[in-house]
């Protein structure tokens, strides 16, 4: 009796076949990568907030821990969004890999947990201050690819298994691979789109037209001796380019001259609207001021000096009526940002806040506010320094809580008296004659003296540079010969109230950093 054998089948391999662990993770990654690139394309073509991946960084911006915060600006400065991000690319990419490892057998999970994920992202863009209706098209078109790519690549996978036991057999795994690279590829592009997209703006365009600032009344020129750069000091007037940044965007605000528009409301006898051709069409004053963050930690860089233009807003405040018991003016940015600052600070004639449209004879640059932005001498910049500002409130500190407030930092914060070495630096080898030098600063007070010891010893009165006003840093310089060998020096300031700096450690958050600034540097 003679059998006859079947031949095999080149089909699909069998429903209970598995993708390996290597092919399942690639596929979960791939369709993760490839949902945020098309989110971050389709973000920005409508806005950048739409991007699910810059929405979601901005809600974990939010969410994080004061603590954590902190130590971001602590331990990476103006790096610390780069970081963010950098950070939440890893885990989103683990995430991906997780949802192919749990879907081996079958797609379903991996399918929910991307569905979890649209969701999410979905809340995040929507829940932004800036959020439009057509927004939500970014993390659904998001949720669309990944899924569709999570199937597709998933399927290949199956298809392109080794031979089953019972000899059937699938697709070339080059085929997988295949799809893979151009999965890969498309979602390159489709991201590299998306960042050529938000960062394109008529933003720059319009900051162009508005050409050089010249104000009515011009400050001072500089005089020769207000820095001590010759010797290691910063430079008077900061250059735009080096001015120090920090805030909590992702991406910069983008608006225009021919749209800013600024709303004064609340408890006040008339609302006053203006836009920028009304605003500029007002006395225009410039005065140099020295600007300070809170985060700043003793010793730190978050420290710098410009001239700045503007319109008194003690004057615009007085147009709208302040009603009696407004004792905040609630500021809010185009970003939904929002400050609370005095107000009667604000309508102090001696402090001089501005509505800033100038920043050392250019227009704002974007990253400082441009168009308008807020700026108060003497007050960290969390309580008073709004950027493109759009909105302000006279309301009370009991009925709104500004964006800081509502995480546990202070609702008033003057700047604090304090000084910084600048040279030598932190264990720098100098000549025996290199002078210390640095700044001390005091906004609204002024700086009286500065000291500097050497070695816990005595301490030794420095040399002050020319005062400019009270608003500004005042540099400091010791000269002498050291003795060769390690050093520490140590430096105090003493403010024209008569305060001396404490040497008491504190941290910078709620209300600003106090302690000596000491340097170890070795004379060889």
């Amino acid at each position: 009796m003679t059998t006859t054998r079947s031949s095999p089948i080149a089909a699909a391999p069998h429903a209970s076949s598995r993708l390996s662990a290597p092919v399942a993770g690639l596929v979960g990654l791939l369709s993760m990568v490839a949902g945020l690139a098309i989110g971050h394309l389709v973000g920005g073509f409508i806005s950048p907030t739409a991007s699910p991946f810059l929405a979601v960084g901005a809600s974990a911006i939010d969410l994080t821990p004061l603590w954590l915060k902190d130590f971001a600006v602590r331990t990476f400065g103006s790096y610390d969004k780069v970081v963010l991000l950098s950070g939440m690319a890893v885990v989103i990419g683990l995430v991906g890999v997780a949802a192919g490892l749990i879907s081996r057998r079958s797609r379903t999970p991996g399918l929910v947990l991307i569905v979890v994920l649209g969701v999410v992202a979905s809340v995040a863009v929507l829940s932004r201050p800036t959020a439009g209706s057509l927004d939500v098209f970014a993390p659904l078109a998001a949720l669309i690819v990944s899924a569709g790519v999570f199937v597709f690549l998933h399927r290949l996978g199956r298809l392109s298994q080794p031979p089953t036991a019972r000899g059937e057999a699938g697709m070339p795994r080059r085929t997988l691979l295949a799809g893979s690279v151009a999965v890969a590829a498309g979602a390159g592009i489709a991201a590299a789109g998306g960042q050529l997209l938000i960062g394109r703006s008529d933003i720059e365009a319009s900051r162009k037209a508005v050409g050089r600032i010249v104000p009515r009344a011009p400050a001072s020129p500089i005089p020769a001796g207000a820095d001590f750069s010759a010797d290691g000091s910063p430079t008077f007037i900061t250059p735009n380019p080096d001015f120090y940044r920090v805030d909590i965007n992702l991406t910069l605000p983008q608006l225009s001259t021919q749209d800013w528009r600024l709303r004064i409301h609340g408890m006040v006898d008339r609302e006053v609207n203006i836009n920028w051709s009304q605003l500029t069409s007002r006395p225009l004053i410039e005065r140099p001021v020295t600007m300070t963050c809170v985060s700043n930690e003793v010793g730190g860089p978050y420290l710098s000096t410009g001239n700045f233009t503007g319109v008194l807003l003690a004057d615009v405040l007085k147009e709208a009526g302040v009603r009696p018991g407004a004792d905040q003016v609630y500021t809010t940015s185009v970003d939904g940002w929002t400050c609370g600052t005095p107000t009667t600070t604000l309508l102090d004639p001696t402090r001089q806040a501005m509505l800033v449209i100038g920043m050392n004879g250019e227009p704002l640059p974007i990253e400082h506010g441009f168009p308008v932005r807020l700026l108060v001498p003497g007050l960290y910049g969390f309580v008073s320094g709004t950027k493109w500002i759009t909105d302000m409130e006279l309301t009370t500190f009991d009925a709104k809580r500004a964006y800081w407030l509502q995480r546990g930092w202070a609702q008033r914060a003057p700047i604090k008296t304090m000084s910084r070495i600048d040279s030598p630096g932190p264990f720098e080898r100098v000549s025996p004659n290199t002078p210390i030098t640095g700044v001390a600063w005091a906004q609204t007070r002024g700086i009286e003296k500065v000291e500097v010891r050497l070695d816990h010893g005595q301490w030794l009165p420095a040399e002050l540079s020319t005062e400019v006003n009270v608003d500004t840093w005042r540099m400091f310089r010791l000269r002498g010969r050291w003795e060769p060998g390690a050093h520490v020096a140590e430096v105090r300031a003493t403010d024209k109230t008569g305060y001396t700096q404490t040497a008491d450690r504190a941290a910078p958050i709620p209300d600003g950093a106090t302690g000596w600034h000491s340097v170890q540097f070795t004379v060889q």
